[in-house]
């Protein structure tokens, strides 16, 4: 059927179109609305028909049996936009479609531009606030291509969802160009949050200079923001000038102000100045500055002290959390005193306060320090009837203890039950596990890992291999080292410039420098170099060998090894050992092996 005709008779139109809502709303006409549901591209002109009518016309598309037809959705959203009595209406339309089709699609999301910047804006908001990071971008990027620029708070939700999803250098680009229209406060202050999760202070220090300059005035988020991103960065000055420069523009400092600049100074180990600054604090401290004095004085070793602050916590009706016992319990276990951690939990349980990771991983890991698998096993099974799920840190802790107390068949199954659980192992645990297998005479068994690990389903890649060689050549077993090294090849995958390097200063080692050419002639084979990562690598972890990495660097150079920046650390290392001892104003650096001057001024 075709649409009704424009021109001449649309006021006929809307008449015919008022008395036909004007029936539906009467349920006269309810019968046969299944049959104009049916024709989505009739309803559609229909509601387009009745924009004098926002009120009527979302009266009838109510009446209408859902599921409502997209075409005339999108009508009763573009006639509802322009009047702001109805934009609740609207919204939640907007919010219900989103849940169903893909709004920000190429091929939805032009329909949504034509009409002004209101529907693209509270898409932008509800896509931003849903997470939908990836979408929301699209949508903003296209508002732009058209010259529409989204409402203050679509822009905030949008920076804020960007620094949640760590997308910092998006939200740079996002803001730059925001930012070529004027924008408030709450724009900026989503930006700085966004410097705050990134760490970046001297791009946050812009943004509160632009600020000044173009006078848009700071909150207390901006300046909370500011003085949190600070103290981070462990800038003490900077963050007391901010809190000053509070004061005098009338914006008095509340609890986040101080918790943030108490936590500033006990990260960094200054818990006399915390206490100092709590006793100067102009409002009520809360359960985060008490916890925050806690964690600062048990970490300084100083138990007593965060015991007496606990008790004056709850004398002052703060009830300590989950985070207080923690930081408490943690200082026991590393004391020691096992007795007083199992006590403070039976409190935990007494107050109904529910364990969490921190929790049960710090004790997992006292434990297992001890040699007491048993325990540790204990508090894995309660973790797990609770409903927590070990984490990399509980699966770490758990095969470190196995190895160590020599179990090495448990170690394996809790380094498989960590790769079926999703987490990747690093070089600590094929460190701990390769170590194990040596103090029982059976480095053999290391081979078999790498295999055992593709049964279990988990991608074998450099990584696995490159641990296990590091550290079978650091306990000098080059030769088991490079039977990884051969299985890995016959795997397909080609070692790394760190793996051969690290073959070849064994090989130096054990005295085969012919063995130790030929891996670095493999090495110039597939064109790797030893870059200044690996250069700092080898010399951290084998900085009593000097001789041997100076005959490692000189079989380098020969081959063509060593990258550009490598040659600087060399000469800068050459000036180093022979620097006089009075230029440094005490003894003089260990001396370095003296390089070859004509090789390294190549």
């Amino acid at each position: 059927m075709a649409p009704p005709p424009s021109g001449s008779g649309s006021g006929s139109v809307v008449d015919l179109s008022r008395s036909l809502c004007a029936a539906v709303i009467k349920s006269a006409f309810r019968r046969h609305l299944p049959l104009l549901a049916a024709a989505p591209s009739l309803l559609a002109a229909l509601l387009e028909r009745l924009s004098p009518l926002p009120s009527a016309a979302l009266a009838f598309f109510r009446a209408l049996p859902p599921p409502h037809p997209l075409d005339a959705s999108l009508a009763l959203l573009r006639l509802l936009a322009p009047h702001p009595r109805h934009h609740p209406d609207a919204r939640a339309l907007l919010r219900d479609l989103s849940l169903r089709h893909p709004l920000s699609s190429p091929l939805l999301l032009p329909s949504l531009l034509a009409d002004g910047p209101h529907v693209p804006s509270w898409l932008l908001l509800l896509l931003s606030q849903s997470s939908r990071t990836d979408a929301a971008v699209r949508v903003f990027d296209q508002m732009r291509a058209r010259g529409l620029a989204p409402d203050a708070h679509a822009c905030t939700a949008l920076l804020t969802a960007l620094a949640r999803a760590r997308m910092t250098a998006t939200a740079r680009r996002v803001f730059d160009q925001m930012a070529t229209t004027p924008i408030n406060t709450h724009v900026y202050n989503a930006m700085l949050h966004v410097c705050l999760k990134a760490g970046d202070a001297a791009r946050a220090e812009a943004l509160i200079t632009r600020m000044d300059v173009t006078g848009v005035p700071l909150d207390h988020f901006s300046f909370n923001t500011i003085i949190a991103l600070y103290c981070r960065k462990g800038m003490r000055y900077e963050a007391m000038c901010v809190r000053e420069r509070m004061g005098k523009e009338g914006i008095q400092p509340d609890t986040v102000t101080w918790n943030s600049l108490i936590h500033g100074l006990c990260k960094d180990g200054r818990v006399k100045e915390a206490a100092q600054l709590f006793t100067e604090m102009t409002v009520p401290p809360d359960n985060v500055t008490y916890t925050t004095l806690i964690d600062g004085y048990c970490r300084a070793g100083d138990i007593g002290e965060a015991l007496r602050l606990r008790e004056e916590m709850e004398a002052r009706g703060m009830l300590p959390g989950v985070a207080t016992y923690n930081a408490i319990l943690r200082k026991l276990c590393e004391d020691g005193n096992m007795k007083e951690a199992n006590r403070l939990l039976n409190e935990m349980d007494e107050r109904k306060v529910q364990a969490d990771h921190v929790t049960c991983n710090t004790l997992i890991n006292a434990y297992c320090k001890r040699g007491d698998m048993a325990s540790a096993c204990k508090v894995k099974r309660k973790m797990m009837d609770s409903g927590l799920r070990l984490n990399q840190f509980t699966y770490k802790a758990l095969i470190h203890g196995f190895c160590k107390a020599k179990e090495l068949d448990k170690a394996k199954e809790a380094l498989f039950d960590m790769v079926d659980a999703g987490f990747s192992p690093n070089y600590s645990v094929f460190s701990w596990l390769v170590d194990g297998f040596c103090r029982k005479n059976n480095a053999d068994a290391v081979l078999l890992i790498p295999d055992e690990l593709l049964k279990r389903g988990f991608p074998l890649d450099k990584a696995v291999y490159r641990s296990l060689i590091r550290r079978l050549c650091r306990k000098g077993l080059v030769d088991q080292a490079q039977k990884v090294f051969d299985k890995m090849q016959c795997k397909g995958l080609v070692g790394d410039s760190l793996v051969y390097a690290t073959l070849a200063y064994a090989y130096l080692t054990g005295g085969k420098p012919v063995a130790a050419s030929n891996t670095l002639d493999g090495m110039a084979k597939n064109q790797l170099q030893i870059t200044p990562q690996i250069y700092n690598c080898l010399c951290t972890s084998y900085p009593d060998e000097k001789e041997t990495l100076n005959m490692l660097w000189v079989h380098a150079i020969e081959r063509g090894l060593i990258s550009k920046s490598v040659y600087k650390l060399l000469h800068q290392a050459r000036l180093e050992s022979t620097r006089p001892a009075v230029e440094t104003g005490g003894y003089a650096p260990a001396p370095r092996p003296d390089y070859p001057q004509a090789t390294l001024d190549t």
